[in-house]
């Protein structure tokens, strides 16, 4: 139902409305603030969207556009716009004039091409690039200087990330590059000084930067089904690392400094082929929860008996030759052991 009342109407939400256009009677609704217009069928946005001159809010997730009208340049109040899962195969161009944006969700299209004009959105707070098809990525992108909530790059093909991105993205807190085609990562990642959680899962990376290290606001990092050898001594210089998940890795043995991660709540490293722990994991004070299912292990060193916060271990599919009898304490301590 269509409200009546011109003058006081601020949001107006016609989601799932079944909608294959929008309708020109909100055309007269000039006090608009936001628009959500989410999962119809609306093919184009009308040129009439451009005379809401308050509009702050654009959403328009879940259609069938191809591309926004350059008319919409005049939304100079706008500072959000979604119209991530729709048919855009590339980025409108009316896009890069919106200068006042700092949310821009552009996921799940066909966008091929990030072109270096992104760096002319520079009040951007969030950028969702996420399921498209980008094969890399231009250095401007580095020139969003006030990123600081997250930028979602998943589920695209990017061979690599350009050294200079990362550099002055200083006050980004969230990073999701899973599911990339990637190698490597830059050293620059290192640069990310507010970074709070990193997602690097999927990627077929054979080794991390040790400048990860310098990551040192990093709560959770999220790096399994890689092709992980080793860990970086550096990632013991995270203090503040709350979850590490290095699952499904080619992980053969840790470093010891991972003795530093005094944080660390969770530990997931199953389906690797680890030989050894280092008993130094027995330092890790704050730990909860501790996964070790399907990997090559054959004893356990004992300083795992003196994790005091401990409240789950899993054991299953290890080749332990003997169960320590120092488990029966950690039962007594209440921590469920899976064997």
């Amino acid at each position: 139902m269509m409200p009546t009342s011109d003058d006081e109407l601020h949001s107006l939400n016609l989601d799932r409305s079944d909608l294959l256009a929008v309708p020109t009677e909100i055309a007269r609704f000039d006090a608009l603030e936001e628009l959500h217009l989410d999962s119809n069928q609306i093919e184009m946005a009308p040129d009439f969207i451009a005379s809401f001159s308050r509009l702050r809010r654009l959403s328009l997730y879940d259609n069938q556009l191809t591309t926004l009208p350059g008319i919409l340049a005049r939304l100079h109040n706008l500072d959000d716009l979604s119209i991530g899962k729709n048919r855009l195969r590339s980025i409108p161009p009316v896009v890069f004039h919106l200068h006042s944006l700092r949310r821009l969700i552009l996921s799940e299209n066909a966008i091929e091409d990030l072109p270096r004009e992104i760096g002319q959105l520079g009040r951007l707070q969030m950028l969702d690039l996420g399921h498209n098809r980008l094969h890399a990525l231009p250095t401007a992108l580095g020139d969003l200087v006030e990123l600081d909530d997250a930028l979602y790059l998943s589920d695209n093909h990017l061979t690599e990330i350009p050294e200079p991105v990362f550099r002055a993205l200083r006050r980004l807190r969230y990073l999701g590059l899973t599911h990339n085609p990637l190698s490597a990562l830059p050293d620059s990642l290192g640069d990310l000084a507010a970074l709070e959680e990193l997602r690097i899962y999927g990627d077929g990376l054979s080794a991390l930067p040790e400048t990860i290290g310098q990551l040192t606001n990093l709560r959770e990092l999220h790096a399994q089904d890689n092709r992980l050898e080793s860990l970086p001594a550096g990632l013991g210089s995270l203090a503040r690392l709350r979850e590490l998940v290095v699952s499904n890795n080619r992980l053969v043995r840790l470093p010891s400094a991972l003795a530093g991660l005094h944080a660390l709540e969770r530990l997931d490293l199953r389906n690797n082929p680890l030989e050894e722990l280092p008993d130094e994991i027995g330092l890790l004070a704050s730990l909860t929860h501790l996964d070790l299912r399907a990997t090559r292990l054959t004893q356990l060193p004992a300083s795992l008996g003196q994790l005091p916060c401990l409240i789950k271990l899993d054991l299953r599919w290890t080749k332990l030759r003997v169960v320590p009898s120092w488990l029966d304490t950690l039962r007594e301590r209440g921590c469920r052991i899976l064997l």
